[in-house]
């Protein structure tokens, strides 16, 4: 059975939204008497901090789509940030949610002193407040930079607080710090048992916050980047001394009933059935997801021997998806399906009699399982698709698993639920090693402190379970596609980075603090095909420039580099209306 602290914080919500009498009186003068007395209450009362992590939301790869590696399959469906299409919003919830998550961590901080806890038990409760408070704020900073800082709960004789202009940038970082390092060192080190927030989770944090903080720094050109940078390698490498592997299968990360005690997961969000419950996985094999891979993320995968595709004598070419897929990254079998052909009868399938629509069968029957992601791949009623890559517009009267690009997201897609339309229960992953494995590569780099065997205990193991040859510093493969500004080291971990975190929400993230908005602006692009070969002769997908035989372009030329003011998001309105004194993010006036 599974932990059901994250899923009971759910119901309590729900609850609290349903009692009618907690709407008889304000439901802070009912909630802290009974809450804030003992340790049971205070456990109680913070469940519901956990509903901060997103799981497995379709924003999540949606959020990708904002970046270079992700491409939306459906018309008009290009990135607003690429295309400068971005309003200024009246309100938003990116905004709103914290701030509302962040009052109800203070009142609860408020009340820890005048409680009947233990010394301990204090300090520990304070932490828990601390960790998530920290996590709010991060998210703020994160999207707008400075924001007000509240560090108390408020009521309406606060008027100072209430309507006080932002913080910088530094002081909300800084306060980040330090509330993740009280934290860090007082929280109790197993948390409050299985899949809580413990000292091991901090650290994760920690790991995350300081990465993202000491890199936007460095790039934007903004004082003490290394402060943030050694935070996010020390609690790294502690991570890495007490937790130095992950699991064999990349997928077991993903596609797991349970995670737990799935090596190198540190916390995840849980999903069974009748009690709390996804749609990603149905949403992974059918029409409604619709998330490509571009081609530029299909190129990114290295061929087994280290080489990119560009430069291995193992590559046999692009123009077929057969030849395409063969010798690369294990990473990318289970990112994207491989190609395939059988005949389709309802809900039977057999082999077309051609041995090269076979080829992948046994490779994937070797890697995974038929309650996962062995051949053919199937929508969520169990029908088979005749086809990978399975393009909507030559879908031969299939309408799901679909695609635009030829290169169809299903990390998150298993048959673990077969015959039953979005209630997925595959556990969600919130802090893993491997996140840490490439953090702390990329933070020792930015310090000048990457040395070999940093990337043998990070990138190299990440390596292994993809059936790549390992990184060399000494004898980096040439990367025809790099960026010239940025070194080969540096553009490996990158790499890597993008590879191991595809589709989970880091990349736009990431592009913003590297400064390296300009990659989303190029054109997005799908496989080679040839009209009338690949696919019908009639098919109406678009081809770079226009002719009959290419790779496969829906999107149009971006308007070119995306403004400076586009690294910030906007401020809504109603805050600056509210607030006299809340200034609006450079550009977005």
């Amino acid at each position: 059975m599974k932990n059901r602290l994250p899923i009971l914080a759910t119901v309590l919500m729900l609850m609290q939204g349903c009692n009618s009498n907690l709407d008889l009186l304000p439901k802070d003068q009912l909630t802290i008497p009974t809450a804030f007395v003992d340790y049971n209450g205070f456990q109680t009362y913070a469940w519901s901090f956990y509903n901060v992590f997103p799981g497995y939301s379709e924003s999540v790869p949606t959020s990708d789509i904002d970046g270079d590696l992700f491409l939306n399959a459906n018309p008009n469906g290009q990135s607003k940030w690429a295309y400068r299409q971005i309003i200024v919003p009246s309100s938003s919830e990116d905004y709103n949610g914290p701030y509302q998550n962040i009052r109800a961590i203070n009142i609860m901080l408020d009340n820890i002193d005048a409680s009947k806890l233990s010394d301990t038990d204090k300090l520990h409760w304070r932490s828990v407040g601390y960790f998530f408070r920290a996590f709010n704020y991060a998210n703020l900073l994160n999207k707008y930079g400075g924001v007000p800082l509240v560090l108390k709960a408020l009521t309406d004789g606060d008027q100072e607080e209430l309507f006080a202009p932002r913080n910088s940038r530094d002081e909300v970082a800084k306060q980040i710090l330090a509330d993740l390092a009280f934290a860090e060192a007082n929280i109790k080190p197993n948390g409050d048992g299985p899949n809580t927030i413990n000292s091991h989770v901090v650290r994760a944090f920690i790991s995350r916050f300081g990465l993202r903080e000491g890199t936007w720094r460095k790039y934007h050109e903004m004082a003490d980047a290394e402060s943030y940078l050694q935070a996010s390698a020390e609690a790294s490498a502690k991570l890495i001394t007490t937790f130095p592997n992950v699991t064999a299968n990349y997928d077991d990360d993903f596609n797991s009933a349970s995670l737990a005690g799935v090596t190198g997961i540190l916390l995840y969000k849980q999903y069974e059935t009748n009690q709390i419950v996804h749609v990603l996985s149905s949403r992974a094999r059918q029409s409604a997801g619709r998330w490509d891979l571009t081609k530029k993320a299909a190129d990114m995968y290295l061929m087994t021997d280290g080489k990119t595709r560009f430069t291995s004598p193992l590559f046999e070419g692009d123009k077929s998806p057969y030849t395409e897929f063969r010798k690369r990254d294990k990473r990318m079998y289970y990112t994207t399906p491989p190609p395939f052909k059988v005949t389709v009868t309802g809900q039977s399938w057999a082999h077309t009699g051609v041995a090269a629509d076979a080829e992948y069968f046994p490779l994937m029957a070797s890697i995974s399982n038929e309650q996962h992601k062995t051949l053919p791949t199937m929508n969520w009623g169990a029908i088979p698709v005749r086809h990978e890559p399975h393009y909507a517009d030559d879908a031969q009267g299939q309408a799901f698993c679909v695609t635009y690009t030829g290169y169809r997201f299903y990390k998150f897609g298993n048959k673990l639920v077969n015959g039953l339309q979005n209630v997925d229960i595959n556990d969600c992953p919130i802090f893993r090693m491997a996140e840490i494995f490439v953090n702390h590569a990329e933070a020792k780099y930015e310090l000048g402190a990457l040395d070999q065997t940093t990337v043998d205990n990070t990138i190299n193991k990440l390596r292994v379970r993809g059936g790549v040859a390992p990184l060399e510093m000494a004898n980096i493969p040439t990367d025809p596609t790099r960026d010239a500004t940025v070194s080969a080291v540096l553009w490996e971990i990158r790499r890597e980075r993008a590879i191991e975190l595809m589709g989970e929400g880091f990349r736009f993230d990431d592009l913003r603090r590297w400064k390296k908005l300009n990659y989303a602006t190029e054109r997005k692009l799908g496989r080679w095909i040839k009209k009338g070969v690949d696919v019908a002769a009639s098919a109406s997908i678009p081809i770079q420039d226009g002719a009959s035989e290419g790779y496969i372009s829906y999107e149009p030329v971006s308007p070119g580099e995306i403004p400076a003011h586009y690294y910030l998001h906007p401020i809504p309105t109603n805050q600056i209306v509210l607030n006299p004194k809340m200034e609006q993010n450079p550009g977005w006036e």
